[in-house]
């Protein structure tokens, strides 16, 4: 005896219709239905209010975080926080909605295969723009400058004023804004002046061989030590550096805070000469000797000078 085939599920157009009619199996089959689509519908309710208090929460988390780092994040500026907390709410959301639409009976599979082909073509798209951001976050993350330090990048000097995630502003010593990628900026030498808190000074001065060395090293170390802005650590350094043509170089080292490094420098170029000066010290200069020698000629009975400059 052949057990008769299962009847091929009604659709639900055509059961509604049925049960309408007053069907009482299919009202029976509409009704358990509905209900299991309600209870459904209640469990995606459920875990997208689930997630959307945990994308909260762990944002929150993210952000409080990356906070307690030590150096790693500035007061007041909130690029790298504000980045990634938003990164990790935008994730979590995102599970959770696919999470939802499995509850209510949609193929999850096909609209994730089409979003990942979406998301390859874009990222082939904005592979620069991609790369100026992963660079901005690891400028972020390693800092290796802030807003306000004074730096040096692709020859350039200036002062930073603005930094984010894709480029990096900074404004020259003539007033120029210059915008860097961060995609550059990355991956090329950067100069930080304040990045250590100070920075040093080298003058070298020329003083004729006749004069005091000693003395001329002794005036040096007061004026740097006269100097308010020059730091007393490290010490202030001066010796003789080099016998040149016409003078004798003494070398001035010492340290000032980045801040007041030019003026600093400038007035003490200014400082050194009217003490030098003050004590009887010289500053030669090159100096041209013409030198005559008489020449004899085969031709001519009397001789002839010859000028023959010779510098020193």
């Amino acid at each position: 005896m052949q057990t008769p085939p299962p009847e091929a599920p009604v659709p639900f157009l055509e059961a509604a219709r049925r049960a309408l009619e007053g069907d009482p199996v299919m009202v029976r089959e509409v009704l358990g239905a509905v209900g299991a689509f309600s209870v459904r519908l209640l469990v995606a309710a459920l875990i997208l209010a689930l997630t959307l208090w945990a994308a909260k929460r762990l944002s929150n988390f993210a952000r409080r975080a990356l906070g307690r780092l030590p150096h790693r994040n500035h007061p007041g500026d909130t690029t790298l926080s504000d980045f990634l907390s938003g990164l990790v709410k935008w994730l979590v959301i995102a599970v959770g909605l696919v999470a939802v639409l499995q509850q209510v009976g949609v193929q999850t599979a096909s609209v994730l295969a089409i979003l990942g082909a979406a998301s390859l073509a874009v990222g082939l798209a904005l592979q620069g723009t991609l790369s100026n951001v992963a660079a901005g976050v690891m400028i972020l993350l390693l800092r290796p400058y802030r807003i306000g330090d004074r730096v040096e990048i692709h020859g350039r000097s200036g002062k930073i004023s603005d930094l984010d995630l894709f480029h990096t502003t900074v404004v020259d010593y003539d007033g120029l804004t210059l915008v860097y990628p961060n995609g550059k900026v990355f991956g090329e030498l950067i100069v930080n002046v304040d990045g250590s808190g100070r920075r040093r000074i080298d003058l070298a001065f020329g003083v004729d061989y006749e004069d005091d060395l000693d003395l001329a090293l002794r005036l040096l170390l007061e004026c740097a030590a006269a100097d308010p802005r020059v730091l007393k650590d490290p010490e202030p350094w001066s010796r003789v550096t080099s016998l040149d043509d016409s003078a004798v170089s003494v070398t001035l080292r010492c340290w000032t805070t980045p801040a007041d490094w030019q003026n600093a420098k400038c007035d003490l170029i200014k400082t050194v000469k009217e003490r030098f000066e003050a004590e009887g010290l010289s500053f030669p200069f090159p100096q041209r000797v013409m030198m005559m020698r008489e020449v004899s000629s085969t031709d001519d009975a009397k001789g002839s000078l010859v000028l023959s400059p010779t510098s020193s």
